[in-house]
């Protein structure tokens, strides 16, 4: 039984790798960007970039990247049989199957790959937020939105493994167009990527003023713009992080409507803006949730794993499923 393991989150923008202790200890961490070129076939360049980092960990401590435990956590639809389906927002590693592909380049044979989401969830219910709590969502805001379920003490995977897909749950009937190709997915309005499609929108019709000139021009207004103003206390973008933790609230109580979850565990790259957004998230899903008043206290927190959250899941899933 391995006593480290390695855990591999690959998001839009980084690979994320952290080599971890049995107890959730972080010995050691690498972050490259992920690349997003489809040469070599579906996946090819990611998995050059992954096995990059697992090489580096044997080498920096002595480990044997043959038998050595690795999680790897993808964006998107990741069936029970390790095979990534679809990823909407990393289309050029869509159908690879990443135990393969770094068996067959480093010879690494204990590789397990779970959705990013459900890893994060993992992660969370192991040694974070979620921590004695049996029954809890995992909502990763990054370039789209990510979940987990946890229920019962056990993680939702559904009949494929692609439970817990939540940001593509439609919140806008015939609303912005989502990567994943439908209408109105909740990510359009309350992610990192979401949250830059609404700035460049308000900045267009002349409702952040003073950032786009600032900026030079709609176009050039970003989303970190919108969370850095917020924060000195620009109104027109504290407006707009209100805008947004409507939008989350208003997702978040569709999930209490159908689960009946009553705690959520909020991560991904936004969250950093979580002081932001959480207080008026609160307040509007009071607004917004059936039957509130009626049911026990709802939680909303932060993660308690940061950006650490879907590697630490990913290697608590290299733990498990190497037992």
């Amino acid at each position: 039984m391995s006593e480290v393991a390695v855990g591999l989150d690959v998001g839009g923008t980084k690979a994320l790798a952290v080599l971890v202790s049995r107890d959730g200890e972080i010995l050691d961490e690498l972050r490259t960007s992920t690349p997003h070129d489809a040469e070599g076939g579906a996946g090819a360049a990611t998995a050059r970039v992954l096995a990059e980092q697992v090489t580096t960990f044997a080498e920096r401590h002595g480990l044997d990247v043959t038998t050595l435990a690795i999680g790897v956590g993808m964006p998107g639809m990741v069936r029970r049989d390790g095979r990534l389906a679809f990823a909407p927002n990393l289309q050029t590693v869509s159908g690879a199957s990443f135990p393969e592909l770094l068996r067959d380049s480093i010879g690494a044979t204990a590789v397990f790959m779970e959705n990013d989401g459900n890893c994060a969830a993992l992660g969370e219910y192991a040694w974070g937020a979620g921590r004695g709590v049996d029954n809890f969502v995992m909502v990763t805001l990054g370039t789209g939105i990510g979940g987990g379920i946890i229920a019962n003490g056990a993680l939702v995977r559904g009949r494929s493994g692609f439970g817990g897909e939540i940001g593509h749950m439609a919140v806008e009937a015939r609303g912005a167009l989502c990567g994943c190709g439908g209408y109105g997915c909740w990510e359009r309005y309350a992610s990192g990527n979401g949250l830059a499609r609404l700035a460049f929108e308000w900045a267009s019709e002349g409702r952040l003023p003073r950032l786009t000139a600032q900026r030079g021009g709609a176009q050039n207004v970003r989303g970190e713009d919108v969370t850095t103003a917020a924060r000195d206390g620009d109104d027109e973008a504290i407006s707009l992080m209100n805008e947004v933790a409507w939008w989350l609230a208003r997702g978040l109580a569709n999930l209490v409507a159908i689960l009946d979850t009553g705690h959520f565990v909020i991560g991904g790259g936004l969250s950093a803006a979580s002081d932001q957004l959480l207080p008026s998230a609160r307040e509007y899903l009071a607004e917004l949730t059936f039957g509130y008043d009626k049911r026990p206290p709802i939680v909303v927190v932060p993660s308690g794993l940061t950006v650490h959250a879907g590697a630490l899941g990913a290697a608590r899933v290299a733990f498990d499923r190497q037992a």
